[in-house]
């Protein structure tokens, strides 16, 4: 499957990148606003990937319309304030794709992070509203600690929650979450569910900043 990352030279990007092109099979296509960009941090994760063995894994770099027009699935892994004007600009090349919401709107103060919920009821919701009608949105990889996806030497053991409307997107979300070793995913629901899930991260940096040894902190339900 082909999988392109709009905002893939950022860190949830670079992560699922890294991740996707280490453990599968999957074609990973590199999107950014600005084609060099894209290039350079495509040819940064062959590199890593080399280093490791994968010397035939080729990742391509390009600007974001380019990259969705390549792909099945198409991750919009751009903050929360990025995310309307990305799915825009795409808009014209999101025929027969899946569209993937990972980011999380959230508000920092002296007390720490709190969830910035939107008016649209949450930040998936904010997508699939910017997206084209008949472009299946889901809602997954919210609460992923970036830093920890992005090292292939950290065991993960990971839950991700995946919601939206279109079961068929869902399920082939999943089954490319469940592609990346130690990433469970779990079936959250209809799309209407997904602030409950957004409002996790918050919580979890809160807890990780707060605790020793709880650093890059995931979930895991049992």
């Amino acid at each position: 499957m082909d999988i392109a990352l709009l905002g893939g030279t950022g860190d949830i990007g670079q992560g699922l990148a890294l991740r996707w092109a280490d453990d599968t099979n999957h074609t990973i296509i590199i999107g950014s606003r600005k084609a060099q960009k894209a290039a350079n941090k495509a040819e940064e994760y062959e590199t890593e990937l080399a280093s490791r063995g994968h010397d035939d894994v080729s990742i391509a770099g390009l600007v974001n319309e380019d990259a969705a027009a390549r792909a099945d699935v198409v991750v919009a892994a751009v903050p929360a304030y990025h995310l309307t004007d990305t799915i825009d600009a795409v808009a014209d090349e999101l025929d027969d794709t899946t569209l993937v919401a990972p980011a999380v709107g959230m508000q920092r103060d002296e007390d720490g992070f709190h969830y910035n919920r939107p008016g649209a009821g949450s930040v998936t919701q904010l997508a699939a509203n910017a997206a084209p009608d008949d472009t299946p949105v889901v809602g997954a990889f919210h609460n992923l600690a970036a830093g920890r996806l992005a090292n292939l030497d950290a065991d993960l053991n990971w839950d991700t929650i995946v919601v939206g409307d279109d079961t068929d997107a869902k399920d082939t979300v999943c089954e490319l979450a469940e592609g990346i070793e130690g990433l469970r995913a779990l079936d959250g629901g209809p799309l209407a569910n997904a602030a409950e899930i957004e409002g996790l991260t918050p919580l979890l940096i809160n807890v990780a900043r707060h605790n020793d040894g709880l650093h890059d902190l995931g979930v895991r339900f049992q």
